[in-house]
């Protein structure tokens, strides 16, 4: 029990050293920002401050700690010192809501431990695919769309229509759309794989209920400089324009087809304005492609890939249900169900986000401890 308890004294002591090293980085970045010398280099301030704005949350968060084990220590001085009964025993109350905030910001320090995903902070390029179940399936394509447009919205995100193919009945068999704003990815990112809903379609007289599944795939935007492409790998095509749901419905020849020869990946932007605009966001998206691609090689080379709770990230993973008559939404990588399906598809996520991405930590963290809890 003693070595038990030595070894998480131990550990909590090397947890809080390396974040007051991040607050002691964070005060240096801060000294940094207000140097006419990073002033004046504006790749060098922006460079400055995502780092200084990443490290905040940290240092907020240690100096929380401090302060209230700084109370925790007062009140533990005066409980056992003071010799009214009254003071001795709001010192004592004190030191029990102290020591239950210290147990919460240890659990809450232990998370920032986790090594920061490099891609958290980029754009992203979402791309939304009808899978099993014919025209309903098309038809939830739209449904995830609208969801994810609302969702962005609420962040503050901006989201861009890259490209869409109609079925005719009010559904789409593909939707690509980009989302750009700070950490759009981290908030994102849990949305890849197969997603199934279960709802009885409008068009079944005998009121069964219809299974059928969308695939849905989050990319990262890559940078110019992550993703070499030699122009003479492309080959550029004039295309007339479909539209998403109806919308940005556009019959010149304004869109594009965009294919890279070496990998045979086609990439279709159309936009209402101009070709060379979607010549650009296809580019964009042929980039966010590659490195994927880049990404995905590198990772299937490391034999100890981690396999989290949260799920592989395998697009051919089912995560999600839908079950229209139930009015539920399940995530079965952390077995999460929510009896309010309407908000969610209105773009309230955020607890599901929030509850994945505490699941991805502490899974991170347990391997990174050797396999503790």
């Amino acid at each position: 029990m003693h070595d038990t308890v030595s070894k998480e004294a131990i550990n909590l002591a090397q947890w809080l050293d390396t974040l007051k090293q991040h607050k002691e980085r964070h005060a240096l970045l801060e000294h940094l920002l207000a140097s006419p010398e990073t002033v004046s280099d504006s790749a060098k301030y922006a460079s400055v401050l995502k780092e200084y704005s990443s490290l905040t949350p940290i240092v907020e968060k240690v100096t929380l700690y401090e302060e209230t084990e700084s109370r925790l220590t007062e009140a533990d001085q005066l409980r056992r010192n003071e010799s009214d009964e009254e003071l001795r025993a709001l010192a004592e109350e004190e030191y029990r809501e102290a020591q239950d905030a210290l147990d919460k910001l240890r659990a809450e320090l232990r998370l920032f431990l986790v090594p920061r995903d490099p891609n958290d902070d980029k754009n992203v390029i979402v791309e939304i695919r009808a899978g099993a179940g014919g025209d309903e399936a098309a038809l939830f394509v739209a449904v995830l769309y609208r969801m994810y447009v609302m969702y962005a919205t609420a962040h503050g995100f901006k989201t861009e229509f890259a490209s869409a193919t109609e079925t005719g009945l009010g559904g789409d068999r593909e939707i690509t759309f980009l989302v750009s704003g700070e950490w759009a990815y981290s908030r994102f990112k849990f949305e890849s794989g197969v997603h199934r809903v279960q709802r009885v379609p409008e068009t079944e007289s005998s009121g069964r209920i219809h299974t059928s599944t969308v695939t849905v795939a989050v990319l990262p935007e890559a940078e110019e400089v992550q993703v070499e492409i030699n122009p003479a790998d492309i080959h550029i095509e004039s295309i007339k324009s479909s539209g998403a749901g109806g919308q940005h419905i556009n019959k010149t020849e304004s869109a594009v087809r965009l294919i890279h020869k070496p990998t045979g990946i086609v990439i279709e932007c159309q936009n209402e304005r101009s070709q060379f605009q979607n010549k650009d966001k296809a580019m964009r998206l042929l980039r966010a492609k590659l490195f994927d691609q880049k990404q995905s090689e590198q990772a299937n080379r490391i034999a100890s890939e981690r396999k989290s709770q949260v799920g592989t990230g395998d697009r051919s993973e089912r995560i999600r249900t839908y079950n229209y008559p139930q009015g539920r939404v399940t995530d079965h990588r952390i077995g999460l169900t929510s009896y309010a399906l309407d908000t969610f598809l209105n773009g309230d996520m955020d607890f599901m986000t929030d509850a994945l991405a505490e699941a991805d930590a502490a899974a991170k963290l347990a391997e990174k401890e050797g396999g503790q809890p």
